[in-house]
């Protein structure tokens, strides 16, 4: 529980507490018991009993926590409930302790201090209008429909209408399932009909804008609120739960664009805290690649479980710089370390070990790019194999506790170097696995919304440049998940780690990239093939049509968690593992056909492929 107070609920406070004292001498005044009631000083110190009643039934009712600004009918009803309740148990109290006032002190009382607390609060209400209604920033405001005519929709349109720059728009109409709030008004604007009558509704009136206020509604309900919505052609906005918002927060509650991440209709996954400290917390941690969009995330979600130290290894430092002045802004008794190399450079590697002795240790570091490594695969096998086996050597020379190998759904039945070379490192993990000391595993999952080289920046670019959207093709799909859930769900596999084990995590369904690019358009207000175009471009070299998490000989166990499976693979012998290795090895030396070659014979899953376009 959060007991900070604002200024803001201290002056309601200090206001109704006065209030009580006013009331009360008024309520003797009119009722002509004047000279009855404050006959010596003792009324007083009672009064001030009665105050604290006060407030704490009003607080009771939570009548600290709504913003007085967007008041409406519920909360002056809620007023008056309070002061009732708080009147009799005041006049109860007196009572036992044998203080007799008239009841007719108390009758006027009671209203007196609606009227004054009502009244307090609605010149706040007027004095924070006035304020919004004359704000000098001038903002947009286009015509809207709001989506939810709940405590959340209510206080939308409200705002907008006092003019509030957080909430641009000018509230035209509203919709909401519930039938029973069908055909009523809230703040003046109609609601016009249920969620399937959106969009009749934006043609009717005219809509620019949808902002989506229910905050409260199931996974399943918001997806299909929000595919209605992208059926139109109008700009889509949301806001968070304001009911999990603290009160010095509410003031700037603010709109907020809805993102593809919005769309996929899936809970997001939340890290078990209880799971990751237990090999986390208090304990010094590496990071390899720790700079990118995984292994920053990572960092993130560890700095959450307090360990004693994180050591960001990257080869790039200005993404590794600013993740540091980010995590030590924020985690005050964290120590934060940079250390810069390539994980190629076995000696470096070595050397970091031997400085910081990390526990844990989680390898992000790798080239990912599909195309690229299909034009560079002896620098493909360079860095994710061999860099891979450096740090796996390190982890077991210094006994770290835990190793986890970030992976792919490339590394399934691979048809790219890059899916290659990541099902090699799942195999020198899983071959390191059986004879040291350290936990080693791997985790598997797809494409990350928005990390580096994804498509959703991608096409976020092509959009703003006018398009055309490009997408290889209009069958393929992928995999999908937040960066933030992706790295919860890796820190929760390492600490159900056995060793050996590769864990798959849950992708929900997979999505078409071309359903990805369409919802993208129509987020931003525009019309797919109008404003901007979508075209085909071919498969790229070692480019799949779809991915699988799942080899064709592998199955899964279930674990704890839900989102966390277990494969059920072929493990490989440490004879074979070392062959391959050695082999891979000369191959870095000869041509890049030669070592395409030898990773087909490495990974006897995998088949070049080149797709002609």
């Amino acid at each position: 529980m959060d007991l900070r107070i604002s200024k803001r609920t201290a002056l309601l406070l200090l206001l109704d507490i006065v209030a009580t004292y006013v009331a009360y001498w008024l309520a003797s005044v009119l009722t002509d018991v004047r000279g009855f009631v404050f006959v010596n000083n003792e009324i007083y110190f009672m009064l001030g009993i009665l105050a604290l009643i006060n407030v704490g039934v009003l607080a009771a009712f939570h009548l600290y926590n709504n913003l007085w600004e967007y008041a409406s009918i519920d909360e002056a009803l809620q007023i008056v409930f309070a002061i009732l309740l708080s009147t009799l148990i005041g006049a109860v109290f007196l009572w036992v302790i044998d203080v007799r006032l008239p009841i007719r002190v108390f009758v006027v009382s009671a209203i007196l201090l609606v009227l004054i607390m009502g009244g307090i609060r609605m010149v706040w209400r007027i004095q924070r209008r006035k304020k919004h209604a004359f704000s000098r920033s001038a903002v947009e405001r286009p015509r809207t429909l709001v989506v939810g005519a709940g405590e959340t929709g209510s206080l939308t349109i409200d705002r907008m209408a006092s003019k509030d720059p957080n909430m641009p728009g000018v509230p035209i109409v509203a919709t909401d399932d519930d039938p029973s709030k069908q055909g009523l008004r809230i703040h003046g604007v109609k609601v016009a009909g249920s969620s399937d009558s959106i969009v009749s509704l934006v043609e009717r009136f005219d809509i620019e804008q949808i902002v989506v206020a229910i905050p409260s509604a199931t996974t399943e309900e918001r997806k299909r609120i929000y595919a209605i919505c992208t059926e139109t052609d109008c700009s889509l906005k949301t806001l968070p739960n304001i009911r999990e918002l603290r009160v010095d927060e509410l003031e700037g509650v603010a709109l907020r664009d809805v993102e593809v991440t919005d769309l996929l209709g899936r809970e997001e996954i939340m890290l078990d805290t209880r799971i990751a400290s237990s090999y986390i917390a208090g304990k010094a941690i590496l990071v390899t690649g720790g700079g990118g969009s995984i292994g920053s995330e990572l960092c993130r979600q560890l700095a959450k479980v307090a360990p004693e130290r994180i050591v960001i290894f990257d080869m790039y430092e200005n993404d590794a710089y600013m993740l540091r002045q980010e995590l030590m802004a924020e985690y005050h008794d964290i120590e934060v370390v940079i250390e810069i190399g390539n994980v190629c450079d076995a000696a470096r590697i070595n050397e970091v070990f031997e400085k910081y002795r990390p526990s844990a240790v989680f390898h992000a570091a790798a080239h990912k790019h599909v195309p690229l490594m299909e034009v560079c695969p002896r620098e493909a096998v360079q860095n994710n194999v061999f860099g891979t086996l450096n740090v796996v050597h390190a982890a077991d020379r210094y006994e770290a506790s835990h190793f986890i190998f970030i992976s792919t759904d490339k590394a399934v039945n691979p048809t790219s170097v890059m899916g290659a070379t990541k099902r090699m490192g799942e195999m020198v993990m899983q071959y390191y696995a059986h004879t040291s000391k350290t936990i080693f595993t791997a985790v598997r999952f797809g494409n990350v919304l928005g990390s580096n080289g994804s498509v959703i920046p991608l096409f976020k670019r092509q959009i703003a440049q006018g398009g055309p959207v490009t997408v290889t093709h209009p069958d393929i799909q992928r995999y999908f998940m937040t960066i933030p859930e992706a790295a919860r769900l890796v820190i929760q596999a390492g600490g159900m780690a056995k060793g050996g084990e590769i864990f798959i995590l849950d992708m929900g369904e997979p999505v078409k990239i071309v359903d990805l690019a369409k919802n993208l358009i129509r987020l931003s207000g525009l019309t797919v093939g109008e404003d901007i175009a979508i075209t085909y471009t071919g498969l790229r070299d070692g480019e799949k049509m779809y991915e699988e998490l799942l080899m064709d000989e592998e199955d899964t166990l279930p674990t704890d968690n839900a989102s966390i499976m277990i494969s059920t693979g072929q493990e490989i012998s440490y004879d074979e593992v070392a062959a391959k290795l050695k082999d891979l090895e000369n191959a870095l030396s000869r041509s890049d056909d030669e070592a395409v070659r030898m990773l087909e014979e490495a990974v006897p899953t995998y088949r070049f492929t080149k797709n002609t376009r």
